[in-house]
């Protein structure tokens, strides 16, 4: 099962490389969905799907701050575009100098979420993209690493995630700087560029002690469905949430993402019995939470590791059950 420490470093490296985002399809017609529709600002999906595009197309490199409450990081970023491919690099400058890479990741490689992101909203199909959960605006941004800015603030629908405060650059709409808020506004953790550069130029990298290769899961068509491998499924998500995997998943564990949040349920069979209970832990907008019970006869070890609220991954939890 993956660590606390190291989901929440891989979630930081992957939201900047990401742009922020992934983003889900809304395809469910009714009166509900045209009024999301009629609420979404046209100019705000035009800059997500711009900043979607820059996550991929841009080379840039700069130091970002990554704050917890109290807890500060600073980290090394660079990414580069290249004869196709893309290749990234975070390198932590606190604490253990640990660092993420990855390389050469082809251009034309689009993930689910990106793809739903960039179809942006189609009144006349039904298809709302990500505003069937969330209410997005565009206005005018504060000034960040130098860059004037266009912010885009985005509040959820309903209690099963959390909401967003987006700074973009005003001319390449790569992501300068985004702020998680719980559902009382209060922040939850905050990733920001104190520099930035386009340049092209080799740069130092800083020494480091431990290295991680980012995981390149092979891109599958999305799928609202919750059951997504052998063995075990998800009765319950919440709306918008598909699986991110390649179809089959891992027979341990499946992603899902709603295009802004991610999370990852991970099943653990047990060798001994183990009592019903629960545990809960959390770093800024990341959540663990653990739940043994009793499946087919056989006692596991359930954990719900992402960026949702503590409710929303509890219920996750209590819904996994064996295939019939």
């Amino acid at each position: 099962m993956m660590s606390f420490a190291r989901f929440s470093l891989t979630s930081a490296t992957a939201r900047l490389w990401r742009a922020g985002v992934l983003a889900m399809s809304a395809v469910i017609a009714g009166p509900a969905l045209a009024a999301a529709c009629l609420e979404a600002e046209p100019e705000a999906m035009e800059w997500l799907r711009k900043m979607s595009h820059s996550a991929h197309a841009v080379s840039y490199r700069g130091v970002v701050t990554f704050q917890r409450g109290d807890d500060m990081q600073v980290m090394q970023i660079a990414h580069s575009v290249e004869d196709g491919s893309a290749s990234e690099s975070m390198t932590r400058l606190t604490g253990q100098g640990a660092q993420v890479l990855r390389v050469d990741h082809p251009l034309e490689c689009i993930h689910p979420g990106h793809k739903l992101l960039q179809l942006g909203i189609d009144r006349e199909s039904g298809a709302c993209g990500i505003a069937e959960h969330y209410r997005i605006e565009v206005g005018d941004g504060e000034r960040i690493a130098g860059r004037d800015a266009v912010r885009i603030t985005i509040q959820p629908r309903d209690v099963y995630r959390y909401g967003y405060v987006m700074e973009l650059d005003s001319e390449t709409a790569l992501l300068l700087k985004v702020t998680t808020l719980d559902k009382g506004a209060r922040v939850l953790e905050r990733f920001q560029f104190a520099d930035l550069s386009y340049e092209q130029r080799e740069h130092t990298a800083a020494p480091v002690d431990t290295v991680h290769m980012a995981d390149h899961p092979a891109p599958s068509p999305p799928s609202v469905e919750s059951n997504s491998g052998d063995g075990w499924e998800l009765k319950w998500l919440p709306r918008g949430f598909m699986a991110t995997d390649s179809p089959a998943g891992t027979d341990d564990r499946r992603t899902y993402t709603d295009g802004l949040a991610v999370f990852s349920v991970f099943l653990e069979p047990l060798r001994g019995k183990i009592k019903p209970g629960e545990g809960m832990a959390r770093q800024g907008s990341t959540t663990s939470y653990t739940r043994g019970m009793t499946l087919g006869g056989a006692p596991v070890l359930v954990t719900v590791i992402g960026e949702v609220p503590v409710n929303t991954a509890r219920m996750v939890a209590d819904s996994v059950s064996r295939l019939q």
